[in-house]
């Protein structure tokens, strides 16, 4: 199990991800971008997202520092652009941690599958940390 950090911009995540590999020496990570991720056709993909950074990845210095642009039309406050993300194996803990910490929070995503987990969800504790939790069985797309 870990827990990683996740650091959302408002547009330029390219450009951040791609300085901190040089910062830092690390190889450039492969770049998931919201275009190429499934279609839903439930929710149509607004033109100005499909090349935005969905995902993106780097280890630095043994520890995955993740990355992603928010989606257009969705809160960016420079400052509060940090989440904890928890990732594990253990599909049990996912449950309970999430369970146990959404109480007094707000959830954002309840835990559900999605096209990279069987079982992934994001909430703001009560005090104010944010969250994602991630099952990891080995076949993460990401």
């Amino acid at each position: 199990m870990a827990v990683d950090v996740y650091l959302n911009f408002n547009g330029n995540c390219r450009e951040v991800v791609e300085f901190y590999a040089d910062v830092f020496g690390t190889e450039l990570p492969k770049i998931m971008t919201f275009g190429e991720a499934p279609p839903n056709p439930e929710y149509p993909l607004p033109e100005e997202a499909k090349n935005l950074v969905m995902h993106a990845r780097l280890n630095i210095h043994g520890s995955n520092v993740m990355f992603s642009d928010v989606f257009p039309g969705m809160p960016f406050i420079e400052g509060n652009n940090i989440s904890l993300a928890v990732v594990s194996t253990n599909l049990d803990d996912v449950k309970a941690q999430f369970n146990k910490i959404k109480e007094g929070g707000k959830v954002a995503m309840e835990l559900q599958e999605t096209f990279w987990s069987k079982c992934y969800g994001q909430v703001t504790d009560k005090f104010g940390i944010a969250w994602q939790f991630n099952y990891d069985n080995g076949e993460s797309v990401m």
